[in-house]
């Protein structure tokens, strides 16, 4: 990932309806939402909701595909973990005592303290 992909998806993310959107599309994984849904699951209007949709699919974190007369939103998981990996990739490599400790990926439980 480049450093202007990284900008894009970040600031996508740096607003809270949509990251409490990209949220909830990552908890469902890859069957994603049709409009409906997420309307009514996080309680937004259906002009919002179309602006926040598309902000996060120009950044390329969500994408979508037609079934029929719908559209089903879903996280592009391969951007999601381009963007982990641009943002840890030279982790603690300036270092060396930090190495091990700070750098090391977080247990489950830990993960889910943070979330």
């Amino acid at each position: 990932m480049k450093a202007n992909d990284a900008v894009r998806a970040l600031g996508a993310l740096a607003q809270e309806s949509r990251l409490t959107m990209y949220r909830l599309l990552v908890k469902r994984g890859p069957e994603g939402f049709n409009p409906g849904e997420l309307s009514e699951r996080l309680g937004i209007p259906a002009p919002t909701l179309s602006f926040h949709l598309k902000e996060l699919q120009r950044a390329g974190l969500v994408a979508s595909r037609r079934e029929g007369r719908f559209l089903r939103y879903s996280a592009d998981f391969g951007q999601m973990r381009g963007l982990l990996d641009f943002l840890t990739e030279n982790c603690c490599s300036l270092s060396e005592a930090a190495r091990g400790s700070d750098c090391a990926p977080a247990s489950p439980r830990a993960r889910r303290k943070i979330a």
